[in-house]
C-alpha cells in the first residue's frame, strides 16, 4: 500500500467515510472507491459491498479486483432511557449496532438499569452534536416528551443517519411535524422520519415493540422492501 492510500485510508476512517481498497490482481495495483476515475462497473460494486458490509473479488472486464469494505461502525442512538430502550439494547448489538442511551434524567439513564450499555446524560441535542451521526448511524427516541425528542430530531434530521425514528401514536407524530417545521424543516425533510417508529406488527408489549424497531432498522440498512412505508388508504 502507498504512503498516499494509506494516508487516504486514514483520513475517510476519521471522518467516518465508508470507502472500498480495491486492488487488481495479480498486479497488486491499489484504489481506494468510490473514485471518479475509475470505471462505473467498478464503483458499483464497491457501492455494494459497501451495503452489504463484505469484501470479496469481483470480475471488472478482464480484470479480478478484491474490493475490501471499510465501513464506519453501525450506531443506533436511543433518545429516553425507558422500558422499551431496555430492551431495544439487547436486540440491536447482537445485529452489530453499538448503542448508546440519551437521557438527562439521571435516575433513569443509569448503568443499573443499562449494564454494558454506554449512556450519555447530555440533553440529546448536545449528544447528538457530539456524537455527529453519520450514514451508519440510527437515531430513535422514544420519550414522547417533546423537550426531549424534538432536540434530537431536529439535529437527526440536519445529519447522515439512515434511519430516524420516533415513538407515538399518528396524532402525536403529527403535532410533533408540526413543531419540527416550526423549527424550518421542510416536508421532504420531515419524511426521513419512522412515525410511528418499527414496523407494523401490532406490537403492544416493551419487548414486541423493540422488535418492531430493530426489524425496521434492518430492513432499512440491507434494502428490504419491508423497510418501504406504503401510505395508508
Amino acid at each position: 500500500m502507498t504512503p498516499e492510500i494509506l494516508a487516504a485510508l486514514e483520513r475517510a476512517k476519521a471522518t467516518k467515510r465508508p470507502v472500498v481498497l480495491g486492488t487488481r490482481l495479480p498486479s497488486g495495483e491499489q484504489v481506494l472507491l468510490p473514485d471518479p476515475g475509475q470505471s462505473a462497473a467498478l464503483n458499483d460494486a464497491a457501492a455494494k459491498m459497501l451495503q452489504s458490509d463484505e469484501s470479496g473479488t469481483v470480475k471488472i472486464g478482464d480484470s479480478d479486483w478484491f474490493l475490501h469494505a471499510h465501513n464506519p461502525p453501525l450506531r443506533l442512538i436511543v433518545v429516553g432511557a425507558v422500558h422499551i430502550a431496555q430492551a431495544l439494547a439487547p436486540f440491536a448489538t447482537p445485529c452489530g449496532f453499538a448503542v448508546t442511551v440519551v437521557d438527562p434524567r439521571r435516575s433513569f439513564g443509569s448503568d443499573e438499569r443499562f449494564p454494558g450499555v454506554a449512556i450519555s446524560n447530555d440533553w440529546p441535542d448536545e449528544a447528538l452534536d457530539k456524537f455527529v451521526p453519520d450514514s451508519r448511524t440510527a437515531v430513535v427516541t422514544l420519550t414522547h416528551d417533546p423537550k426531549l425528542d424534538d432536540p434530537a430530531l431536529d439535529r437527526a434530521l440536519k445529519s447522515d443517519a439512515f434511519y430516524i425514528g420516533a415513538l407515538g401514536s399518528r396524532r402525536t407524530h403529527a403535532a410533533r411535524l408540526g413543531r419540527l417545521k416550526a423549527l424550518g424543516h421542510t416536508d421532504e425533510a420531515m419524511a426521513r422520519i419512522r412515525g410511528p417508529v418499527g414496523l407494523d406488527l401490532e406490537a403492544v408489549t416493551a419487548p414486541e415493540i423493540a422488535l418492531s424497531i430493530i426489524a425496521e432498522l434492518v430492513a432499512v440498512r440491507r434494502g428490504s422492501s419491508l423497510g418501504i412505508r406504503q401510505p395508508k388508504s
